[in-house]
């Protein structure tokens, strides 16, 4: 399956006529794709902006973010944060958490943008907001994971979105055979199964499911 399942030109003319994102994401996102090894993992300008449009929407006060990355998705979900609100936004790699750390000091968010170093699924036990907003966008085998872990604290009306629901297409495969894709199919399988909530997946990027708590 073609890593490219959104076509180059479609993507191109819907960035074109969306906002242009600013100054310190364009900064991130260029020492992203020049320095990092992993520069496919970035958000990028339009599903970033997605992310802001969705938070900004929702108007949250406690934000959840599992996968932190070089800042770029956090920064976009703070935009829509209420003036007492706060992002908590959770990293494994303490390499990628300082990065984002430095992105984030610059932010005029700063104040209300909390960064936690460590095992996600050690973390977020410890914490005890109700979340308005979750983004899922760490590892893809322990999806369901986070899922069930999250889903109890946050609101009735809440959203949660997870990134990457499409895997390169290898999804879409008739024999899936990746380890990463086969937990991202179970993972959509458990979300479409599941009576608390509604989803829809958008084909923005790599797919972004929006799961909403009934």
């Amino acid at each position: 399956m073609n890593n490219e399942i959104i076509n180059d030109k479609t993507a191109e003319y819907a960035a074109l006529f969306s906002d242009p994102t600013d100054t310190l994401l364009q900064e991130i996102e260029k020492f992203t794709m020049e320095e990092h090894p992993h520069a496919n993992m970035l958000s990028g300008p339009l599903q970033g902006k997605v992310l802001e449009m969705i938070s900004k929407i929702l108007m949250p006060e406690n934000i959840l973010e599992i996968g932190t990355f070089t800042g770029y998705s956090g920064l976009c979900l703070a935009q829509g944060l209420l003036p007492n609100g706060h992002l908590h936004t959770l990293e494994l790699r303490s390499e990628d958490a300082a990065t984002a750390k430095n992105y984030f000091a610059r932010s005029p968010q700063h104040n209300q943008i909390i960064l936690h170093e460590g095992n996600a699924l050690d973390i977020i036990p410890t914490l005890s907001q109700t979340w308005d907003l979750i983004f899922i966008d760490a590892d893809k085998t322990n999806y369901i994971n986070y899922y069930e872990l999250t889903l109890p604290h946050l609101r009735k009306g809440g959203v949660i979105l997870a990134d990457n629901v499409l895997y390169h297409g290898e999804v879409l495969e008739e024999n899936i055979k990746g380890k990463n894709a086969k937990a991202i199919h179970a993972f959509n399988k458990h979300v479409a199964d599941d009576p608390r909530v509604q989803q829809v997946i958008l084909t923005v990027r790599d797919g972004l499911m929006m799961i909403r708590k009934n």
